[in-house]
């Protein structure tokens, strides 16, 4: 995973010009090369394997390099920009929050952060009405973790802190992300692994072919898990990497699993709130609610905000400052987020991802069934896809072909972030939830384009 790069050597392709896409030099553009260079003499080597394109403005659906192109976004800058970026209702938020000033009052009371902690309360499910706010999703999960763990240990004692959680799941890049996280490895690193967090396969994984709640408690019986000693299971409400969502049969058992067994369920939001998937929790779908909601990324649509909402009986475990953060609702992140709820809850923007996203999926559909031997699975609903490359008649996932795609996407004027997931062969669709029905169409057909000329050229 990450170890195939973009390469640096310009090439000429077919100039672009639609309604929302346009290509007018080689890419990467000749002139940005010093600029990429000096990144990549300052920085580490962890910080390149993305598109070579020079973000110099965005603005909607779009983003523009200083050299006259300008790409249709599907990345949303890695699920971030879910009211479209540079939305004037949110910089002008900021700008009022700039010009008071107050740009930073650490745990001092502010009256925006009161506002954006009562909103956030407001729109969770009910019980769910005390919000801890941070500044990264990896924050908002590492305290979700200590949540879940303090309560093992205030219920059932020491051995009451096994946690759960599944295979091929993404929860950050820290200590305890990396230790629930799925993929062995990304977690080499830790040397000595927590010997009591376990996982289980995820059930919409398409190489999985049980996905009955059944394998969940057969893979604990089989590691000698007693479920009385769960502390919590975590899980992304859809696994990032792929963009699979639980079955609905299966995530209802799992709640009820977790109320038998005192466990406290806990859903991974951070890519999935804030509207990504018609509704403004992926849980919703499902029809239960969680214990803890962790959340980050399109919470504020721009700024490094997350957040931690639970009841009162988890979050108040912890006494006046041992449990903070120096950034805690930084003002003008508070401010972008109450803009971005604002636009998500007003202007349409939920309803616009379950419309327009049925026909992002069903389009994808279409392409699905052009390329059955490429394309082995497609997932996701609303504002987010993963469109799965495997080799022909296998179920063996193909990163080389899976990275030729996204270049030559990215040089057709289509904006995506690196292939994600098991093998580095998931080409993640994500774009801002203004995008309408024409630009879902012409992104497909620069995603058809890709296909076409890389599937037609082989090796």
């Amino acid at each position: 995973m990450g170890e195939i790069l973009f390469s640096m050597v310009p090439e000429t392709v077919e100039k672009v010009e639609t309604e929302y896409r346009r290509i007018v030099t080689p890419i990467p553009v000749p002139e940005s090369l010093p600029l990429i260079e000096t990144l990549q003499q300052y920085e580490p080597l962890s910080m390149r394997g993305q598109p070579l394109v020079v973000w110099d403005r965005a603005e909607g659906v779009n983003v523009y390099d200083p050299f006259g192109n300008k790409w249709l976004d599907m990345s949303s800058g890695v699920l971030v920009a879910n009211v479209g970026h540079g939305r004037i209702e949110v910089r002008n938020a900021m700008m009022d929050q700039l010009e008071k000033p107050l740009l930073h009052n650490y745990l001092f009371p502010s009256a925006v952060r009161a506002d954006l902690v009562k909103k956030l309360a407001e729109v969770a499910p009910a019980g769910l009405n005390k919000v801890l706010l941070l500044t990264t999703g990896s924050e908002a999960i590492e305290c979700a973790l200590k949540l879940a763990r303090t309560w093992g240990l205030k219920k059932g004692g020491k051995k009451k802190n096994i946690l759960i959680a599944f295979e091929n799941a993404f929860h950050g890049r820290t200590l305890g992300t990396q230790s629930v996280g799925g993929f062995p490895e990304l977690k080499e690193w830790i040397v000595n692994p927590d010997p009591d967090i376990y996982h289980v396969p995820f059930p919409s994984d398409f190489r999985c072919e049980d996905r009955s709640f059944a394998l969940f408690e057969k893979t604990l019986q089989t590691r000698g898990i007693d479920p009385d000693d769960v502390a919590g299971v975590i899980s992304e409400t859809y696994q990032g990497g792929s963009a699979g969502f639980f079955p609905e049969t299966y995530a209802r058992t799992l709640r009820t699993w977790c109320d038998d067994h005192g466990a406290l369920l806990i859903f991974d939001e951070v890519q999935s709130s804030f509207g990504r998937t018609g509704k403004f929790f992926a849980f919703e779908h499902y029809g239960i609610t969680p214990d803890i909601i962790a959340c980050g990324k399109g919470i504020s649509s721009c700024m490094p905000l997350s957040a931690v909402i639970a009841g009162p009986e988890i979050m108040d475990m912890y006494g006046p400052g041992s449990m903070t953060s120096t950034h805690t609702g930084n003002p003008v992140c508070c401010a972008a987020a109450l803009a971005t709820i604002r636009l998500l809850l007003d202007d349409g923007l939920l309803e616009n991802a379950a419309v327009v996203g049925q026909r992002l999926g069903n389009e994808l559909e279409k392409l699905k069934h052009d390329y059955p031997g490429i394309i082995g699975a497609l997932h996701g609903r609303g504002m987010v896809y993963g469109i799965h490359i495997v080799k022909p008649g296998s179920m063996e996932p193909d990163g080389e072909l899976t990275h030729r795609i996204v270049d030559r996407a990215v040089k057709r004027g289509l904006m995506l972030f690196a292939p994600v997931g098991t093998g580095g062969a998931t080409i993640k669709i994500c774009p801002p939830l203004m995008l309408d029905a024409a630009g879902v169409d012409d992104a497909v057909l620069a995603i058809r384009e890709a296909f076409a000329y890389e599937t037609n050229r082989g090796g």
